[in-house]
């Protein structure tokens, strides 16, 4: 045995392996699939923090329609309370990392632990990307409601 007491030889490797299978009931509130298609067409399929369109290679943005008052607080399923973001500024989005005043600023919250890095995903404006109609624009009461329940100031 070598010093250390550890022994050279590698243990046997499972290539295979069975799995337990667990079934559950689930209940959640129906989210209206049209919400998705209409804030995705009003952002032209654009990330409104970073201004990114990526396209799948199966032809499907990767942006979501995001809430900006979430369906579970009661917020309803209408293009003005929607904002079409990438991954990574959804989960911030829906943490409270980040926010946006009613003349779309993008607030950062000072409990992000990587301000500068925030700052860099941002696009260059500093600015939500809005969309071209005005009635497709964030509405301010929305805009309120997530700065004072989900935004860490």
């Amino acid at each position: 045995m070598p010093p250390n007491g550890f022994s050279e030889e590698q243990a046997p490797f499972a290539f295979e392996e069975s799995r337990e299978h667990v079934s559950y009931l689930s209940s959640r509130i129906v989210r209206n699939r049209v919400f998705r298609r209409i804030v995705l067409h009003a952002y032209d399929e654009r990330c409104a923090i970073s201004g990114l369109k990526l396209i799948n290679g199966g032809g499907r943005a990767e942006v979501a329609a995001a809430h900006i008052q979430p369906v579970q607080a009661n917020g309803p399923d209408i293009v003005s309370n929607g904002l079409a973001l990438s991954g990574t500024a959804h989960w911030m989005f829906d943490r409270g990392m980040i926010s946006l005043t009613d003349d779309l600023d993008v607030l950062i919250s000072r409990h992000a632990n990587d301000p500068d890095g925030v700052r860099a995903f941002i696009n260059r404006s500093g600015r939500a990307i809005a969309p071209q109609r005005a009635f497709e624009r964030p509405h301010p009461h929305f805009l309120r409601w997530h700065r004072e329940h989900c935004f860490k100031q």
